[in-house]
């Protein structure tokens, strides 16, 4: 509906153009109508086109722009969370992932499912990820209307993050720490996953 609304005045001044043009061109008389009106016409339907696209594509642009903010500031309320469960998993004598790909880079999520899949949790990672989830829960609560300005699913994935953080931030026993955090990776890649 929204691109039938961006090109039907795109379609309107060009057809009119193109009529206006057509009449001018076939016009056998010069009279008043066919010199001084008809090109003004012309060049009004010209304008318009042109000017209604650039409009449409900059304002598109922008809005493209605006939702890709929302998406980064989203992520990176997630990145303390996903430090954390980086650390927890670190191989021995490897680096920690660097910012861009916490905040930006979906296959670092589906690498850490993956890290958790396959080995548990020690100790003192399940409680640097349920503090990290602690601190972060009230900051990923205030932030769902950001979420609903990119679209329902994002809204509605970004809720199911949020949960999860929630029930990571209250579990006490080991096995739910590592299920839900495993739930909290599958849930972001869901997210990660939807176009803008």
């Amino acid at each position: 509906m929204r691109r039938l609304l961006l090109f039907a005045p795109l379609v309107l001044f060009g057809v009119a153009g193109c009529w206006f043009l057509y009449m001018f061109l076939m016009a056998n008389d010069e009279g008043a109508f066919q010199a001084n009106l008809l090109p003004e016409l012309i060049g009004f339907c010209l304008e318009g086109f042109f000017l209604v696209g650039l409009f449409s594509l900059i304002q598109r642009r922008l809005e493209r722009e605006r939702k890709n903010e929302l998406r980064e500031s989203l992520r990176g309320a997630l990145r303390d969370l996903l430090s954390h469960m980086d650390i927890a998993l670190l191989e021995e004598n490897a680096e920690p992932a660097k910012t861009e790909s916490l905040d930006l880079d979906p296959q670092f999520v589906k690498t850490l499912f993956v890290k958790l899949h396959k080995s548990e949790l020690d100790l003192q990672g399940m409680v640097s990820i349920k503090e990290a989830a602690q601190r972060n829960f009230s900051t990923m609560h205030d932030l769902i209307p950001v979420a609903a300005q990119l679209s329902a699913n994002h809204m509605r994935w970004w809720l199911a993050i949020a949960d999860s953080v929630r029930k990571l931030s209250e579990s006490t026993d080991k096995a739910d720490i590592n299920y839900l955090s495993q739930k909290f990776l599958m849930n972001l890649g869901e997210f990660d996953q939807l176009s803008l």
